[in-house]
């Protein structure tokens, strides 16, 4: 009898806007790659500025589809494993400037709630940062609480902040 693996689509989100963001972001990649799963896709980096507080540091967002057959709780273990191996010092307050930070988007169609976890994102509908690069890469990808397209949440999404390729 043979073990089947079954491969969950992750959608995680990197943000960073301190430090060498170019290595930091690599780092992630060969992290990611080597913690969760393979990479099957990843999305231009983009510049962005904070959303939900003032700095004069612009962020860099990209979105990774990762095939994985850990569990949530796994994959949020190997995310914030990363995020300190890469040197984030977590802060009381939410919005801050930082290093590195991964969100978990989506992990398949499954909507998840737990005391640190919950997935899809919550606010990932107000969040053009996040939106415009999954766009890129999953524009049909449906979000299994609103029942609408990516696409559809990036044309609703009221976030007016700059979003713009990484040159």
């Amino acid at each position: 009898m043979q073990n089947i693996v079954l491969m969950i689509r992750l959608y995680v989100l990197l943000g960073g806007n301190l430090g060498d963001k170019r290595k930091i972001f690599s780092e992630a990649l060969i992290n990611l790659q080597n913690l969760v799963g393979d990479i099957t896709a990843q999305s231009a980096v983009y510049e962005t500025e904070p959303w939900g507080f003032e700095s004069i540091d612009l962020f860099w967002n990209q979105v990774l589809e990762i095939a994985t057959s850990l569990t949530p709780e796994e994959v949020l273990r190997k995310t914030q494993q990363t995020e300190v191996e890469l040197g984030r010092i977590r802060k009381s307050n939410q919005y801050d400037s930082r290093i590195i930070d991964i969100d978990i988007l989506f992990y398949g169609e499954e909507i998840i709630e737990l005391p640190d976890l919950i997935v899809p994102h919550p606010r990932i509908q107000e969040r053009k940062f996040a939106l415009v690069p999954l766009n890129e890469i999953a524009p049909d990808l449906k979000h299994p609480v609103f029942q609408k397209t990516i696409t559809q949440l990036l044309a609703e999404c009221n976030d007016q902040l700059l979003v713009e390729k990484v040159k």
